[in-house]
């Protein structure tokens, strides 16, 4: 079996700003204009604590001029913050959003392309909670809290060097009692953080996958009687996502100890300053300056206790996000290397051509294959049947003539090319599938149908319908082409859905056509009316049926039989 890799429900945390960067390097000017912006923004707060020191001393020594002096240059700052704190946000905002929408559509570009088997093995919740719910999160971050975690940084690192500025040992008595009791309770708040909100997303993303299986299986699970399994099997995973909810909020409570330690720190801080200003080493203006600082540093510190619960959650969706990216980034190909999508190159591959396949394994577990080197080659034109029991391997078989899979060893070729070298535009050209569900989008019956490469106009659409006699069909519905079909396929029959799958196809005008159980659970008049359209289909047209209805494999001239992994002679 072929190693395929695979999402991790909670992914390495660590570096992950490093791991993003090449994502944001498109954005850098814009980035660095947005933090210079903020911190030109927060010198000016910081400022504000130094000029009423000055003011207090002017104060104390009777100094009009300078006391006006220091409100003037108040009502300056005052305005400076406004108008720059104001464009930073502003300037971050953009920025940010622009990286956003950028993530989004690689994250679903990625999917769109990635491999069908990497598709079918993880939960369709996980994947729309990844592209959709944690992407949406981390919009609401940079639109929210961002700009305050700039902010608050900005005000510890400036508030700071003011406090060094004016006194050196003041400082140190500061960073003695503050400085080593909040890094231990980060480092607790770390430890415990980590694990915490990463099992707080993996929860999420399985109450996700269970709620969408829910929707997906409502009629079977309605009529067979499974809704009590279900709901006992939501609930449960529901306990889950609450206990680790709980655990995350016990996490955050660490940052609270924070608070007891900025009252200590003010509490030494008064006894130490007030000694030295009667020693004469300091001015009052400076224990001001000091305590007004400090109130900044210990707001911004608590501040900071808020968002870190922000800011972990955010960086557990970015993980997971960038593992999803890294995971479905294009493999090296196989073939000579594919032009840009850009470009109009020449295909590789002739118009009609014949389908291989040799020596053929795959496997969806390791150690048990569902095919075992299967070898069968198809004509150009040809029409055959693919029968076989239920568990054969037949639909299996259909994907891998289709390029949807891979093979684990062995190889599938059209014209004499590997489907793994050719690239993806001329492979869907030369080769598609209409699977037994065919699948559908909230619109009218038009926009289900011109859901291929091209773009087809109305016209265009209607003359292929009628090609394949689908003309009476189409005008039995309300209003034609532009009958809405509201959400999903509601309003079709199984057998009108195979009708608009053919249409599809007519529209790409393939070489090979494979369809998987077409005629299987539609009523006879349907049925009646798609093998009619099939037999419109171009001479030249190599044909593939999965079928069952005996009906439909008496009008193939070629039959072959799947039997377990193997293939048996054919008629």
């Amino acid at each position: 079996m072929a190693e395929h890799p695979l999402l991790t429900a909670t992914p390495d945390q660590r570096r992950v700003l490093r791991r993003a960067w090449p994502h944001l390097r498109p954005e850098r000017r814009g980035i660095a204009l947005a933090l210079a912006t903020s911190a030109a923004a927060t010198a000016t707060a910081v400022a504000v604590p130094a000029v009423i020191g000055a003011g207090v001393d002017q104060l104390l020594e009777r100094d009009r001029t300078g006391l006006f002096a220091a409100v003037a240059a108040l009502t300056v700052l005052a305005l400076l913050r406004l108008v720059l704190f104001r464009r930073s946000e502003l300037l971050l905002i953009t920025v940010g959003e622009r990286v956003v929408r950028a993530l989004r559509e690689l994250a679903v570009t990625r999917l769109s392309r990635a491999p069908l088997r990497f598709l079918e093995a993880h939960p369709s919740g996980d994947l729309l909670r990844r592209t959709t719910t944690e992407i949406a999160d981390l919009a609401t971050f940079v639109r929210s809290q961002l700009p305050d975690v700039l902010t608050v940084a900005g005000y510890l690192v400036l508030t700071t060097v003011l406090l060094l500025t004016y006194s050196p040992l003041l400082t140190l008595a500061l960073a003695a009692v503050f400085v080593p009791a909040v890094v231990a309770v980060l480092r607790l708040f770390k430890k415990a953080a980590d694990p915490a909100f990463a099992a707080e997303a993996a929860a999420a993303g399985k109450v996700a996958t269970t709620y969408r299986e829910l929707v997906q299986s409502r009629e079977m699970l309605r009529t067979g009687g499974g809704t009590g399994f279900w709901r006992t099997r939501f609930l449960a995973d529901n306990e889950r996502r609450y206990r680790a909810a709980r655990r995350s909020q016990r996490t955050l409570f660490l940052i609270s100890l924070s608070r007891i330690v900025q009252s200590v720190t003010t509490a030494v801080l008064l006894l130490v300053g007030g000694w030295l200003t009667t020693r004469g080493s300091i001015s009052v203006g400076t224990v001001v300056v000091f305590i007004l600082a400090t109130r900044q540093l210990f707001d911004s510190a608590t501040q900071a206790s808020n968002l870190v619960g922000q800011v972990q959650s955010t960086l557990v969706g970015l993980a997971r996000l960038l593992d999803l990216l890294t995971t479905t980034a294009p493999r090296p190909a196989l073939g000579p290397p594919r032009p840009a999508s850009g470009d109009r190159p020449h295909p590789v591959t002739a118009e009609r051509g014949p389908l291989d396949l040799e020596d053929v394994h795959y496997a969806y577990v390791a150690g048990n294959e569902v095919l075992r080197g299967l070898s069968v080659r198809v004509e150009p034109g040809e029409r055959v049947g693919l029968v076989g029991p239920t568990g054969s391997g037949k639909t299996t078989l259909a994907k891998l003539m289709t390029g949807l899979y891979a093979p684990d060893s062995g190889t599938v070729r059209y014209d004499g090319h590997d489907l793994a070298s050719l690239p993806p535009d001329e492979l869907r050209r030369r080769i598609v599938l209409i699977p037994q569900r065919v699948h559908m989008i909230e619109g009218t019956l038009l926009d289900n149908l011109r859901l291929v490469p091209g773009d087809p106009d109305e016209q265009t659409v209607a003359r292929a319908a009628g090609d394949l006699g689908l003309t009476g069909w189409i005008g039995s519905l309300d209003e034609g082409l532009h009958t809405d079909l509201g959400r999903g396929s509601g309003r079709l029959s199984a057998g009108e859905l195979q009708l608009i799958g053919l249409v599809r196809a007519a529209l790409l005008d393939p070489a090979v056509l494979v369809l998987d159980e077409a005629t299987a659970d539609i009523d006879p008049g349907t049925a009646r009316t798609l093998e009619a359209a099939l037999d419109t289909l171009r001479a030249d047209r190599t044909l593939i049926v999965i079928a069952h209805r005996e009906a439909t494999i008496e009008r193939l001239p070629r039959v072959i039989r799947l039997d377990g992994k193997t293939l048996l002679p054919h008629n």
